[in-house]
C-alpha cells in the first residue's frame, strides 16, 4: 500500500507540487467540536493547482465522478481500498490566501494541513445554501447550527448577522435564529 490514508496522498502530492489547499467539510467541522461522521474529504483549492495534481491522483485511482465549474468529486476506483473519496472546491488564489492566512494549522495523519477559521468555515456553509438550497440546507444548515452551539456564538451579533447576509441570505439568517 503506497499510502495509509487519503492524507497521507494528498499531504504528500501537494508538498512535492508546492500546492495550497485547505480541508474543508466533515474533518474541519470536527476540530470545532462538532462530531460529524463523512465518507469523503473536502478540500478547497485553486482550479490551477488542482489541475497541476489531476494527473497524478488518476495514476494512484482516483476518478472524476460529477464535475461542476467551481467542484469536482473524484471516487476511489478501488486502485487502495483504504483511500477516501476526494472533493475539491475551486476558489481564486486570493481567497485561499485569505482563508489560509486567517485559517489554522492542524495535523491529520501525521501530515500538515490548514483548515478555515471558524468564521470562514460558516461562510462556505452558508454560501453552499444560497447557491444550492435544495441539495445543501439539509446538510450544512445543520453544521452551521452545531458549530454556532459548540463553540458560543452569538447568533445576534451585529458581525455574525454581516457574515450570514454577506455570504447566505436574510431568510437563512431568520432560519438560524430560530434554532436559538
Amino acid at each position: 500500500m503506497k499510502y495509509t490514508t487519503v492524507f497521507h496522498l494528498i499531504g504528500k502530492l501537494t508538498k512535492n507540487e508546492h500546492i495550497s489547499c485547505v480541508l474543508i467539510g466533515g474533518f474541519a467541522i470536527n476540530y470545532y467540536k462538532v462530531t460529524r461522521q463523512t465518507l469523503d474529504v473536502d478540500f478547497l483549492i485553486t482550479k490551477t493547482d488542482f489541475e497541476r495534481i489531476e494527473n497524478l491522483l488518476n495514476q494512484e485511482g482516483y476518478k472524476k465522478d460529477f464535475i461542476e465549474k467551481v467542484f469536482i468529486r473524484l471516487k476511489n476506483s478501488g486502485k487502495q481500498l483504504n483511500l477516501m473519496d476526494i472533493n475539491f472546491m475551486f476558489v481564486e488564489k486570493e481567497t485561499l490566501d485569505k482563508i489560509i492566512q486567517e485559517g489554522k494549522e492542524i495535523v491529520i495523519g501525521g501530515q500538515k494541513f490548514f483548515i478555515p477559521s471558524l468564521s470562514h468555515l460558516i461562510a462556505l456553509k452558508l454560501h453552499s445554501i444560497k447557491y444550492n438550497p435544495h441539495l445543501r440546507e439539509l446538510k450544512d444548515l445543520p453544521d452551521i447550527v452545531n458549530l454556532i452551539r459548540m463553540n458560543n456564538i452569538n447568533t445576534k451579533d451585529k458581525k455574525f448577522k454581516e457574515l450570514c447576509l454577506k455570504y447566505g441570505t436574510e431568510d437563512l439568517y431568520q432560519k438560524i435564529l430560530n434554532y436559538f
